[in-house]
């Protein structure tokens, strides 16, 4: 009876105090809460604040609302990221080069093969080798190549390979957690963490191509020669971006590392895919930041959006109303407040596409609908040629458009860019150029001018024009 006794008295101490200490717990946590409340609300005092950080709910409430750990990260990036030894002339910014081997990273996209890497590490080459992970070795196909974002598509032949998910870049957020994976100095599988730095950043290393898209997401991962169109990707280990530069005064890693975003990395290499080169839309708009100076001419309340500095005659802008001394302010209700997200958001539309502008005039707001148009100021998907023969030259080309065979009377094909020290830079030929026929037999298109060199022995002659200028240009190569 007794023992009964003590056994009940030892039980109802033990509710009650358990019920005291959840009575306790659940007033202390209130008593945070309402702290925490405040503290979001920046309304608490210092000796409130020495109190909050003792507790716990803080360190509970400020915990990222994903991983912080790469583990599960890593294991779903690494076997996607591959090892890229390319044959070619010479390397760039974060390639290695040791007598014509230049090597690199790559990120496989789908099962069945298709890589995506930098258009730096493949540039020029004549062979492609591709490592994985797990040591299984390929020789790759360059499928296309975007000079104007730094990306190229790459392929190997094979099935049930592991792949990347693209993520949504534009959700990423700074001060986000990021993972970069590559090869840096050769060092296969190499995994570094940092935080997403900026956003849209430009530094100038596409200066030499016309339609330049630098809108780069900055991190501070380690990311060294080597990493180049290697992974970035979110602790949910989807692909957020591809590595492409570092900013360095010694030639090493110093803490700012950049990346294409992945939406134009994916629009990019879905034009490579279906039409072997970017479609590229354009709103036909010279423009330039707008600084505060600016602002208060114009009349904003703040230091935002795209000056217009000058407009194409009949381009996309030009015809949906805008002109000069106009600010852009959004595209597609997304707020743009430099160049480079404004380039980035256009970047990922064709010609033909109708844009939603929302521009500020004479202090009011407007709105405008714009069809983008090419570069030659028309709605038509042109694919300019870079095939291997034609790289070898060293120069890019593209069938006539319908209105330019009108307007030329003429078939033919145009030149559009010419590679510095190449075979055809040695002819004195300029971009622009017109070749109407190949060793005396007129073309059509460019299966007509490749089918025409293949077939030829050595000596090439073309024969052409260019439009502005008087009478018959020719001009003659060997094409070894």
């Amino acid at each position: 009876m007794i023992r009964q006794v003590i056994i009940l008295i030892l039980c109802t101490a033990a509710v009650t105090a358990f019920l005291t200490l959840g009575v306790h717990h659940l007033m202390y946590h209130r008593q945070d809460d309402a702290l925490l409340k405040e503290w979001k609300s920046q309304k608490v005092n210092q000796s409130q604040l020495e109190k909050l950080i003792k507790s716990d709910r803080l360190h509970t409430n400020l915990l990222s609302s994903v991983p912080t750990d790469f583990i599960t990260a890593a294991k779903v990036s690494t076997p996607a990221v591959v090892f890229i030894e390319s044959i070619q002339e010479d390397g760039d910014r974060m390639s290695i080069t040791n007598k014509g081997l230049a090597t690199g990273s790559g990120v496989i996209i789908s099962p069945d093969g298709y890589i995506v890497t930098n258009n730096h590490v493949v540039e020029h080459a004549e062979k492609i080798q591709v490592l994985l992970n797990d040591n299984r070795e390929y020789e790759a196909t360059v499928i296309g190549t975007d000079p104007t974002t730094d990306i190229a598509l790459i392929k190997i032949e094979d099935a049930g390979l592991p792949y990347l998910l693209f993520g949504n870049s534009d959700s990423t957020a700074i001060g986000e957690w990021v993972l970069a994976v590559g090869n840096p100095f050769k060092l296969q599988s190499t995994v570094t963490a940092g935080i997403v730095s900026a956003k849209a950043r430009n530094i100038n290393i596409l200066n030499n191509q016309q339609y330049r898209i630098e809108s780069f997401i900055q991190t501070d991962a380690a990311v060294n020669p080597g990493n180049s169109g290697g992974a970035l990707v979110n602790t949910a280990g989807e692909l957020i971006g591809i590595n492409t530069a570092i900013m360095t005064y010694t030639g090493r890693y110093e803490g700012y590392s950049f990346s294409i975003p992945s939406n134009l990395v994916r629009k990019v290499i879905g034009d490579l895919q279906e039409f072997g080169v970017v479609q590229r839309g354009l709103l036909g708009v010279t423009i330039e930041n707008v600084d505060n100076a600016k602002a208060k001419q114009y009349g904003l309340d703040r230091v935002a959006g795209i000056f217009i500095s000058n407009t194409t005659k009949s381009g996309a802008a030009e015809e949906a109303g805008l002109r000069a001394e106009d600010i852009i302010l959004e595209v597609n209700g997304y707020k743009v407040a430099t160049v480079s997200e404004l380039q980035e958001i256009i970047g990922r539309f064709r010609p033909g596409t109708e844009v939603s502008l929302s521009f500020w005039r004479n202090k009011s707001m407007f709105t405008a609908k714009a069809i983008l148009k090419n570069q030659i100021n028309s709605t038509e998907l042109i694919a300019t040629r870079r095939d291997p023969v034609l790289v070898k030259l060293g120069f890019e080309v593209r069938d006539l458009s319908e209105a330019e065979i009108t307007e030329l009377k003429t078939d033919g094909v145009k030149v559009l860019n010419i590679y510095r020290d190449g075979i055809i830079y040695g002819t004195n030929m300029a971009p622009s150029y017109i070749i109407t026929s190949v060793n005396g037999k007129k073309i059509q298109s460019v299966d007509d001018l490749v089918d025409l060199i293949n077939g030829s022995s050595s000596k090439v002659s073309f024969d052409g024009f260019y439009q502005n200028y008087k009478g018959r240009y020719p001009y003659s190569f060997y094409k070894e």
